[in-house]
């Protein structure tokens, strides 16, 4: 029985692995998924019933393990079964965060439960306090983020917030140091230092809006992997470990890839180099000239004998649903001898993958999605640009405003386009908080609306054509 449990561990992390290379891709994600989540479920009840302690003690608390058990799967499917399409990001966000308070809870039982007459093993403290502060700083960061994606939590900045972030870090640091060179010890100094960590992921979360919100989950999904980690380190456990670096390993190069995106600097993110501070600063220049608005009768005719439209989708088409629709006039435009493609941004939406997932719920053929790099080019070409509720990721003013709180970001070039039609409710600024160059361009009409009632209207139009 001592070797099955290995195995089962073995077989465990080769799901991972092989879940999280599926879930690159729409077509196999749904499958990816569901064979990492078997792994997980073959894990959890190989420790259960196999795992033996050093003294070969078993585990003797299966009620209150089964019970928690129980309650965590019925919260989590409700959960899942409930959220809406665009309530996924601060969903993401929740759980995220409900790892590293595991991770951090982790480390204060193990503490407390230390035996005192063993001699001070630095190894030991330095993995306690990883994973301590990592799942620290990871729950309530993540727990601000559900907030603000939930838009119940506003931006908050203030004069000298940085020097208090390095402040608390240097805390945080100096007391590790302390307790892993064994100067201090106990359970008093960990909860001291897990007040830090906590107070740390509130003040580095707060500030930070508009386009680094994507940034920044990726950054603290990386935190709870790697904390994850740190407890397989502390039980030996394998499977715990892999699972812990698969998850950090894969969140660093999102977050990596995400601030190339943004052409934000990981430093200037973690230390509160904030878009929404400079937005709130007014430095950027105000937009001034005409907006043209254009009718769902005009754009059908603009689209339907077009050569080719891309459609760029954004959080307006999560906010309205309107995903199946969006197919629908794609379906539409094709019967026509339209050549529909659609650029996603890679931070378009609240997280990364945001729209990837959108559009797959509405069974668009992964082939139509063009990443930024392959789509910029082909701007000069194309016909009709239809932009479904983005706004910063089309903004002209990441490159022609300096002083603009997204300037140097890559953008979609649809300016670039023949005509641009524009889907908004209203004039109102995007998640940066500013104007968009792009609505007074000459080439740019505003379609006013519901994304979805107007997306239907235009589906009609194209029919009646």
């Amino acid at each position: 029985m001592d070797s099955i449990l290995p195995i089962l561990y073995l077989v465990a992390s080769v799901s991972f692995v092989l879940g999280l290379k599926m879930l690159g891709s729409p077509a196999t994600a749904r499958r990816g998924n569901l064979i990492a989540a078997f792994g997980m479920g073959l894990a959890i009840f190989g420790t259960i019933f196999l795992y033996k302690g050093h003294n070969g003690q078993t585990l003797s608390n299966l009620p209150l393990i089964f019970g928690g058990l129980i309650v965590g799967t019925v919260i989590g499917m409700v959960m899942a079964k409930r959220v809406k399409m665009t309530a996924m990001p601060q969903m993401v966000s929740f759980f995220n965060g409900m790892g590293g308070a595991c991770a951090a809870l982790i480390s204060l039982i193990e503490e407390a439960n230390r035996d005192m007459s063993l001699p001070h093993d630095p190894v030991h403290s330095l993995t306690i306090i990883a994973g301590l502060v990592i799942g620290g700083v990871s729950f309530s960061g993540s727990m601000i983020a559900f907030g603000k994606l939930a838009e119940k939590i506003k931006d908050l900045s203030f004069t000298g917030q940085q020097i208090i972030n390095i402040l608390v870090l240097a805390g945080i640091v100096v007391l590790s140091a302390m307790f892993i060179a064994g100067s201090v010890s106990g359970l008093t100094m960990l909860l001291v230092l897990c007040a830090l960590a906590l107070a740390y992921g509130v003040l580095f979360v707060m500030p930070i809006g508009g386009a680094d919100m994507p940034v920044v989950i990726s950054l603290l999904n990386s935190f709870t992997g790697v904390a994850a980690a740190c407890g397989g380190f502390l039980y030996d456990n394998m499977v715990m470990l892999i699972g812990g670096i698969l998850v950090g390993s894969a969140g660093t190069i999102l977050t990596i890839i995400m601030c190339k995106a943004m052409n934000r600097s990981l430093f200037n993110v973690l230390f509160g180099g904030l878009m929404s501070a400079k937005a709130a600063s007014g430095t950027s220049r105000t937009v001034v000239g005409n907006i043209r608005e254009v009718t769902a009768t005009d754009a059908a005719v603009l689209m339907a004998y077009a050569k080719q439209v891309v459609i760029v989708p954004g959080y307006g088409l999560a906010v309205a649903q309107a995903q199946h629709t969006c197919h629908q006039l794609e379906t539409e435009l094709e019967a026509k001898g339209v050549v529909v493609k659609y650029a996603v941004h890679p931070v378009a939406g609240r997280m990364p993958g945001h729209m990837n997932v959108l559009l797959a719920e509405a069974d668009v053929s992964y082939d139509k999605l063009v990443e930024m790099e392959e789509i910029n080019p082909e701007f000069a070409t194309t016909d009709v640009v239809l932009v479904v509720g983005a706004n910063d990721v089309v903004n002209p003013a990441a490159k022609t405003d300096p002083d603009s709180p997204i300037y140097g970001m890559p953008i979609l070039d649809v300016e670039a386009s023949r005509q641009v039609i524009v889907m908004k409710r209203s004039m109102k600024a995007g998640y940066a908080g500013i104007e968009n160059e792009l609505f007074y361009r000459p080439n740019t009409s505003m379609l006013f609306g519901d994304a979805k009632k107007s997306l239907a209207a235009l589906v009609n139009e194209v029919k009646a054509l």
